[in-house]
């Protein structure tokens, strides 16, 4: 990790260019042409409508490089699992199962 990912533990509105969810955020790092990230799309969205508070991101890789590259994201799908202040508590790569995200949703709650 470098000096600016370590400086980035926390992300917020600013950063992420949304509100966070009041319990914790889901954020997830897509590109254009990428089949995972739909499949992960729904995924994160089911979840973030079964667990009230939770809010499902969706920023465009692309879009964001410098945020990208301050977070070392080098594959899409990525998802960032936020707890309620903002602090990365869970990060992965590839497509999520259902179980994993409620399961890494249980640390930010």
């Amino acid at each position: 990790m470098n000096e600016h990912a370590e400086r980035l533990e926390r992300l917020g509105a600013a950063e992420l260019g949304a509100e966070l969810g009041e319990r914790a955020t889901l954020v997830q790092f897509s590109s254009a042409f990428c089949q995972p990230c739909r499949a992960t799309r729904r995924v994160l969205a089911d979840v973030a409508g079964m667990i009230g508070g939770v809010a499902h991101l969706e920023i465009d890789a692309e879009e964001r490089l410098p945020l990208v590259r301050e977070l070392g994201i080098v594959r899409t799908p990525t998802v960032l699992v936020l707890d309620a202040g903002g602090r990365i508590v869970r990060r992965a790569s590839g497509q999520p199962r259902k179980a994993d995200v409620i399961a890494a949703l249980a640390a930010a709650l």
